[in-house]
């Protein structure tokens, strides 16, 4: 009873921490129940049924946990939304204890914990408890795909997403990513439908269609939870090299295999640089377009947005970052989600480096040159405390870690380290950094331990201490970063001028070859007000309202919101009902919301493809597009 009375007003004070003025702890998770210290999940085994006409997982979940604190009785996990049936202990090979359990009052944001009465007479260092659960339709890290959503328009399709604290509506375990285990699982797929994992199959169906639809998975190496992952569908498979390939349905899996051919090469790039790749198979997933991310970055399956698919290679920058986690992330991890920068910030320079490895210096520069932008952009619109690298999560949903800045202001962190040591040394760094930490989880305090006393001492007059404060604990850029720059954008910059000012006609435009950075950055720097004329000119010139680009048509599209563009509106309401990356979608709402036709018409396509995006997209979209129709 003190265990779940400790859990309940746990989640009672959540909201309180983010205004306390106690100081954070490094290290301590503030969004999981379990107590990590007294029990640790070692391994998870899953044995599950997928039922698409009730849009639920059933089975069950046994858990290998090693008691850390000899006197712990109480086993608390992290659930949102599960429905347990019975618990039992694994007493010897097959004897099931029933045990007692109680699921605590759900908190909105973090679940309910469940707490598990754990026998205090067994004295092995680890036990095994059995869990009978189901999910919820309503499960915020699964999405039950209808077969019209999917390429094929023939059958459902099944994915989950798990980052930030998303397993614990599909799984019952410790949904923290300092808590890192193995795991095994067996899914029971329909008849002619294919299960993929982030985990290496086995058994005798590891590269064939199973016609009993079940499928086995292991997942050697200890990943935390936010790591495991799912997709069923009606799946081809097409091999891009020795330990590359792409799953994806068959309208898109070609087209996939011939735009992603190259990720072998990226490896081995990868691997010159940052040591060697330790999960066996790099494979793709292509998601419908409902997946609210451009990619994740699940250990040997990243799943993969089909949005960047444009036939040209022009947008496989996004592999090469989702590869790119394979060092940073998957294998050295942030240990709470205040240290995402560690993540993505080391995964946004590491994928510049590979960049310019296989694709050459001028398509890296113009790459980072756009992400500048970009941050800039939302710097502006957030408070000075998001704008450090490790905020200040106590009392959020994790989810509003995912801006720009952990990515963007993370990477150029890294280079600006790379400005004072060269980026040899800093290679090496790296390197030796991922050696020390591999398949471990790390807070920013250790990496600024680390970082003082294997880079810093090489060049004792390189760094002042104060330096590494305003990079990271002060808002903004600091005046000492060193900031990309791509001589290709001042091209275009030169054109766009001479063309607004009528120098220049729309078809003397060099559009047809740009490449497509040359025309997000063309597009986004146009001013915001533009006549009619000059749109409809630009637009019979290259035909931008039916971009098949998905990064061109955003751009496109957001001008065509703020000039009341009409001959476009039809391929907005497309593109709005069709596509659920979150990156694509909230900007062109929130464009819409600025007037009251534009608030209207963004009501009525919400309304028309609200059902079609993932619970991560609607969290961040209901706010935005629903606010005045709630009051």
């Amino acid at each position: 009873m003190k265990f779940l009375l400790a859990a309940l007003l746990m989640s009672a004070s959540v909201a309180a921490h983010a205004a306390a003025s106690d100081p954070i702890v490094s290290g301590r998770d503030y969004h999981s129940y379990a107590e990590p210290t007294a029990f640790r999940v070692k391994h998870l085994d899953l044995d599950l049924q997928t039922s698409f006409e009730e849009k639920r997982l059933s089975g069950v979940a046994d858990l290998t946990i090693a008691r850390l604190d000899p006197n712990a009785t109480k086993l608390v996990l992290d659930t949102r939304d599960l429905t347990i049936r019975r618990i039992w202990w694994i007493r010897g090979a097959t004897d099931l204890v029933p045990l007692r359990f109680t699921l605590g009052v759900r908190d909105p944001m973090l679940g309910s914990p469940l707490t598990i009465d754990v026998p205090a007479q067994d004295v092995a260092t680890e036990l095994k408890i059995r869990i009978s659960y189901q999910t919820r339709p309503e499960a915020s890290g699964l999405q039950w795909v209808a077969a019209a959503q999917t390429a094929n328009k023939t059958d459902p399709f099944l994915f989950t997403q798990s980052q930030a604290i998303h397993a614990r509506s599909w799984i019952p375990l410790q949904d923290s990513p300092q808590v890192r285990m193995t795991y095994s699982a067996t899914i029971h797929a329909p008849p002619g439908m294919r299960a993929v994992m982030s985990a290496q199959p086995i058994g005798n169906n590891s590269g064939e269609l199973e016609p009993s639809g079940v499928y086995r998975f292991e997942m050697p190496q200890a990943i935390p939870s936010y790591l495991i992952a799912l997709g069923v569908g009606k799946l081809e498979f097409r091999a891009t090299g020795p330990r590359t390939g792409v799953f994806a349905e068959s309208a898109l899996v070609e087209a996939a295999a011939k735009e992603f051919a190259e990720t072998e090469q990226m490896i081995q790039a990868s691997e010159k640089l940052f040591g060697p790749y330790r999960w066996g198979r790099y494979d793709l997933l292509i998601l419908p377009p409902s997946f609210p991310f451009g990619g994740m970055e699940n250990p040997r399956l990243s799943f993969i947005t089909p949005t960047v698919i444009a036939g040209d290679r022009s947008m496989t920058a996004l592999i090469a970052h989702e590869l790119a986690h394979s060092w940073s992330g998957n294998l050295v991890t942030n240990a709470t989600w205040r240290d995402l920068w560690l993540n993505e910030g080391f995964t946004v320079f590491l994928q510049g480096r590979i960049m310019r490895a296989v694709y050459g210096d001028r398509r890296e520069a113009m790459e980072e040159t756009l992400d500048l932008a970009t941050l800039q952009k939302e710097i502006a619109t957030l408070p000075p405390s998001d704008q450090v690298l490790a905020i200040d999560l106590r009392g959020r949903d994790p989810d509003d870690v995912f801006t720009q800045v952990p990515y963007i202001k993370g990477a150029l962190f890294i280079s600006w380290l790379a400005s004072r040591f060269g980026d040899e040394q800093i290679d090496k760094f790296l390197h030796d950094y991922f050696d020390k930490f591999a398949f471990q989880s790390i807070s920013t305090e250790d990496f600024r331990a680390y970082l003082e006393a294997n880079l810093l001492p090489l060049k004792p007059d390189a760094v002042k201490s104060t330096e590494l404060d305003e990079w990271m604990k002060a808002p903004g850029l600091p005046k000492s970063a060193v900031l990309p720059h791509s001589d290709a954008f001042e091209r275009v910059d030169a054109l766009r001028k001479d063309w607004l000012a009528g120098k220049i006609a729309a078809t003397e435009l060099p559009g047809k070859d740009w490449t497509t950075h040359e025309w997000v950055h063309f597009l986004d720097a146009l001013i915001s007000k533009l006549p009619t004329a000059k749109l409809e000119e630009l637009d019979a010139a290259f035909a931008l309202t039916a971009a098949g680009n998905s990064e061109i048509a955003f751009s496109w599209l957001r001008i065509a919101i703020r000039n009341d563009y009409q001959p476009a509106y039809p391929r907005l309401e497309s593109y709005l009902t069709h596509i659920g990356r979150r990156r694509l979608i909230k900007p062109l709402y929130e464009e819409l919301m600025k007037t009251p036709a534009g608030a209207a018409r963004a009501r009525a396509i919400y309304a028309q493809a609200r059902a079609n995006y993932h619970p991560i997209a609607t969290a961040s979209l209901d706010g935005i597009v629903l606010k005045d129709a709630r009051r």
